[in-house]
């Protein structure tokens, strides 16, 4: 089902402008986020054509189906009340029947871990960033040779260099285990006798050979797989993240010179504000009050350690909030089920 489909067929109950436009902190650059609620046609529901969501290519703009919608208020999602208590200058377009949603107080202590926890889930993205910022990771993936490395006088040397030096090719070698000592092997020569270290450039682990008996090793080989296979996770990581990261943002980071994402540290202090709010007033504010010092915090004005102390302390002041707080520990699920039933009776009696 297509945005085209959901307007064609009259579906849509609530549909409003999101994001920055809600909150009061579009620029001139802001894109228009536009969320909204549906209902399924009886025979889709009843049927096996349920879709809980609706989205554009670039999910800018989102439908939720009314099921869903309720669910994730029961779980007290940030993005699902923002919408719900979304400013009336925002409403786009509004069902009677979905008045009777906007007008239930759904706050509750739960709150504190749903706005708190998505909080930190920006700072996460944020150190993730920094980390990206200052280790970027080279282009060519490293291989399980430059994992290896070989005895020699108190210390070692890659066996890279060891091949070099002496001129051996590693299809040459066999490399066999030694008893008792984990990840450290006998190295062995002897052309085509053996199965060489690794199979091939994109090996992922060592290559065992059988060896005669009686053979010596040329050399004590060691082979680090967890140092290797770390590599390869990181490798995976920052490249699948090249790929896929809005630049303009990425450029604003390094143009800021504070190597971090000040979009997502922006938004982690609007959600841990947010969820102090929420537990020491019982009202969710989305249209901020805090517009000057929050576009401060995105223009990367503020040193990151810095941000992460306030964070740290934001959240000492969240405890404090909820620990005294009269909002229940729940929202009233029973309720919300209610509404549900009869918002879906009502939408298809009329039709």
């Amino acid at each position: 089902m297509s945005i085209e489909e959901l307007r064609a067929r009259d579906i849509i109950i609530f549909e409003c402008l999101s994001g920055s436009h809600a909150y009061g902190l579009a620029t001139p650059t802001s894109d228009e986020d536009i969320k909204g609620v549906f209902i399924l046609p009886k025979v889709d529901y009843y049927g096996l054509n349920y879709v809980e969501q609706v989205s554009d290519a670039t999910n800018d703009t989102v439908y939720y189906e009314l099921k869903r919608f309720v669910e994730l208020l029961a779980r007290s999602n940030p993005n699902m009340l923002e919408m719900l208590y979304t400013p009336d200058d925002s409403v786009l377009k509004i069902h009677p029947l979905f008045k009777r949603l906007r007008e239930m107080d759904l706050l509750s202590k739960q709150c504190k871990e749903s706005f708190g926890g998505y909080a930190m889930t920006q700072v996460r993205k944020a150190k993730g960033l920094n980390k990206k910022i200052l280790n970027p990771v080279e282009k060519d993936r490293k291989s399980v040779l430059d994992f290896c490395f070989v005895a020699q006088g108190q210390g070692s040397i890659p066996v890279i260099d060891f091949l070099n030096k002496n001129g051996i090719n590693q299809t040459e070698c066999g490399v066999a285990n030694i008893p008792h000592m984990h990840e450290v092997y006998g190295l062995y020569q002897g052309s085509g006798e053996f199965k060489g270290i690794v199979s091939g450039p994109d090996a992922n682990d060592i290559t065992l050979s059988p060896i005669p008996s009686g053979q010596a090793p040329i050399a004590i080989m060691s082979f680090n797989k967890s140092g290797y296979s770390k590599h390869c996770k990181e490798y995976k990581e920052y490249w699948e993240w090249a790929e896929k990261r809005n630049d303009v943002r990425y450029q604003n980071t390094l143009q800021h010179g504070k190597n971090y994402d000040a979009k997502n540290m922006m938004h982690t202090f609007r959600l841990l504000t947010m969820c102090e709010e929420i537990g020491r007033e019982g009202k969710l504010h989305v249209r901020r009050h805090d517009r000057e010092y929050l576009l401060i915090i995105k223009t990367g004005e503020f040193q990151y350690d810095d941000l992460l102390q306030r964070a740290e302390e934001k959240i000492g002041e969240i405890e404090v909030a909820y620990a005294t707080s009269a909002l229940p520990e729940f929202p009233d699920v029973a309720e919300l089920n209610r509404a549900l039933v009869d918002m879906r009776d009502q939408f298809y009696w009329n039709r």
